[in-house]
């Protein structure tokens, strides 16, 4: 009877959480729909960015082969293999400032203090951002796949499936350094230039337009700390060939570890910093 009881309160409180997720989710949504200019600009611009690298590889191309990038990323075929760096660093742009930024976000727009003061639980608003983003971040670099498929000769010759799959738990580790991110923000309350910083860092120490084994020592002892290397590296090596730097289920295992860790982190971090400012009443300032 006592562990039925367990149960059902447990199942009860998971409810509610879903539940708040859901209407996050759903809020940003509508917000981000009101927008389409925005929309369409999110997958113009990214192809604006990546045109130069198009053409710079093809200034060093012969018959489509960049010279002497094979050596060091296991295929010639470099725009692709910048291309798969670029929408996987979207995820990290997602992780510090969709989820991350949050906070100030909605500090901007005058809800920060209404939404938590609600019984809801604070994790759940962060988390009902990070859900939303990160579908919006899929949707939109699928996008410009398929425009940059058209435009640049994009080849993508691997299991499509089999790479999202590798994908999961690199996201659900970045969630988990949002959260964190969220958390400091809170207490910091204007961050946006230290999270600029942050993810402009962790995005090319990850690898997105080169091969990390070509970084300097110090730096690439950091790039291997990082679990997104490892995502890069594996989802490049299923889609396109490439040689990667320890054996695919390895590197796997290694982004699983690090889902864990930084999940936990990630949340313990956030709790921190949310109890000092309901401690310091520092709520009401932002």
């Amino acid at each position: 009877m006592v562990n039925r009881f367990g149960a059902d309160r447990f199942g009860g409180w998971l409810r509610r959480q879903f539940r708040v997720i859901g209407a996050i989710a759903r809020k940003d949504l509508l917000i981000f729909l009101r927008y389409p200019a925005n929309a369409l600009m999110s997958v113009v611009e990214p192809i604006m960015w990546l045109a130069p690298a198009y053409f710079m590889g093809q200034g060093f191309s012969v018959d489509g082969r960049a010279i002497g990038f094979e050596g060091f990323a296991g295929t010639s075929d470099y725009f692709s293999f910048v291309m798969i760096g670029m929408f996987m660093s979207s995820y990290i742009s997602t992780a510090f400032w969709g989820t991350g930024f949050s906070v100030q976000e909605d500090m901007t727009l005058g809800v920060l203090e209404p939404n938590w003061v609600t019984p809801a639980s604070r994790v759940s608003l962060v988390i009902g951002r990070s859900v939303i983003m990160f579908l919006l971040t899929t949707l939109n670099s699928i996008g410009v796949l398929v425009v940059g498929a058209a435009l640049f000769h994009v080849n993508l010759t691997g299991n499509v499936l089999a790479a999202v799959i590798t994908m999961l738990p690199m996201l659900i580790a970045l969630t988990g350094l949002g959260l964190g991110i969220a958390g400091m923000v809170l207490s910091v309350r204007r961050a946006g230039t230290a999270i600029d910083i942050s993810n402009w860092v962790v995005t090319q120490l990850s690898g997105t337009t080169f091969p990390v084994s070509v970084l300097p020592r110090p730096l690439l002892a950091v790039a291997l700390a990082l679990p997104t290397t490892y995502g890069f590296d594996a989802v490049r090596s299923i889609l396109l060939g490439t040689k990667t730097m320890l054996p695919v289920k390895v590197e796997i295992g290694i982004m699983l570890a690090s889902t864990v860790g930084m999940c936990a982190a990630g949340y313990a971090v956030f709790k921190v910093f949310e109890r000092r400012c309901r401690r310091q009443g520092l709520l009401g300032t932002h």
